[in-house]
């Protein structure tokens, strides 16, 4: 292999592992010997130093690790610190919306409404602090209850949940007739 490929291979480890690498499995993956492996992680590195770059490759204990430069932590900071941008999915803002209106509600409520597992809307929701754990159920098991936050208020733009929007009657009847016809068109299927 030459070393320009040996070199992409390297940096294409280091970057994905995101942690440090053995000197011995890198070696192993470029079918070269650990010298030969060290050599070129050398001049990478000299490489990434005369070029500026933001990032330097570590040795630690005869391992290598891709790591950031030093300096440039504070932009890292930055970046991390920025308020996180987030899509809510139908299947999230379903769950969402189970939650708002019938809290404190379990999973399994919520699962009994959706019809499927939420186990995963639910935890992204509380990853997202859209939703918050606000205690146990008393009943077999003390199932954890769930409810909204105040960055729920914030992202949708309402000062209390009194402010959400209520169905009418008339709307009530057209998702349930609606949610029949799913119901219908999957057991044909």
């Amino acid at each position: 292999m030459d070393k320009k490929k040996a070199e992409a291979v390297i940096e294409a480890v280091l970057f994905a592992m995101g942690e440090s690498v053995e000197v011995s499995k890198l070696a192993h993956a470029l079918e070269m010997e650990n010298k030969e492996v060290k050599k070129i992680v050398v001049k990478m590195n000299e490489r990434y130093k005369a070029e500026d770059r933001g990032i330097s490759i570590v040795e630690l204990e005869d391992s290598y690790q891709l790591c950031t430069k030093p300096e440039l932590y504070e932009y890292l900071i930055k970046v991390a610190k920025a308020p996180r941008k987030y899509v809510l999915s139908d299947t999230l803002l379903e769950t969402l919306s189970i939650i708002a209106y019938k809290q404190p509600v379990t999973r399994l409520e919520i699962e009994k409404i959706r019809g499927v597992s939420c186990s995963h809307a639910v935890d992204r929701l509380v990853e997202f602090n859209l939703i918050q754990e606000l205690g146990r159920l008393d009943a077999p098991g003390r199932p954890l209850l769930f409810g909204t936050t105040e960055e729920f208020l914030r992202t949708f733009g309402v000062k209390s949940l009194g402010d959400l929007p209520t169905l009418n009657s008339e709307q009530m009847e057209d998702f349930k007739h609606q949610a029949e016809e799913e119901v219908q068109l999957k057991l044909d299927i």
